[in-house]
């Protein structure tokens, strides 16, 4: 049982108050899910109904910068779970320092996003009146580009979010002299992080290593 951990009137004691906020977390997550959901289902549809137009599109990724991004991440993640866990051993420096951490490869993340945006705009791979690909099927690799862009911009504003709540949890916690009372609201960001990190690991196949699995 948590001793340190300040209790809302509503619940009975510490561990009842944790065991609710991380389940109303679960269940925004799930909601999450759903939104992503949507966005998946329809990548699937077009990919089965345009599958050539799709390879060609992913074949004109940077298969590079997502796969440095996918370590990013996954780096990050591990870091996090770190965090995590030392703030529940009332750790504070080092758990303030681990979430700075990985605020930091978070922000790694976003930078080479926005290289990666700014070649593929100079590219003309923005759909648009500008859109420009070779060969016959530039209308649907289109399609292909309108996704891509919808689907990692939906995610880097998630990765933008989770990047401001470590800098200030960061700061919480370094300034705090009860670390115990922050460590539910930092397991519960760990996990909205995990689940970036998780929506990241299914986006990276899917939009960079379909035109070149076969």
């Amino acid at each position: 049982m948590q001793t340190d951990v300040p209790v809302a009137h509503q619940f009975e004691d510490a561990d009842q108050q944790r065991e609710s906020a991380t389940f109303g977390m679960w269940l925004f997550l799930a909601t999450e899910i759903l939104f992503f959901g949507g966005m998946f289902l329809g990548y699937t549809i077009y990919r089965i109904h345009f599958p050539q137009a799709f390879r060609d599109a992913s074949n004109h990724t940077l298969v590079v910068f997502g796969g440095t991004n996918t370590a990013v991440l996954l780096l990050s993640s591990f870091i996090m779970a770190q965090a995590v866990h030392a703030a529940e051993s009332r750790l504070r420096l080092r758990a303030a320092g681990l979430l700075a951490l990985t605020a930091l490869l978070g922000c790694v993340f976003l930078v080479i996003k926005g290289f990666e945006y700014a070649h593929e705009i100079h590219e003309g791979l923005l759909p648009g009146r500008h859109f420009e690909f070779p060969g016959p099927h530039a209308q649907f690799a289109q399609m292909f580009f309108y996704l891509y862009f919808l689907m990692t911009g939906v995610h880097a504003l998630h990765v933008t979010i989770g990047v401001g709540l470590l800098g200030i949890f960061s700061l919480r916690v370094l300034l705090t002299s009860r670390v115990g009372k922050l460590s539910t609201a930092v397991d519960l960001l760990g996990l909205y992080w995990h689940f970036v990190d998780v929506v990241w690991v299914f986006l990276f196949p899917l939009i960079y290593l379909v035109g070149r699995s076969s």
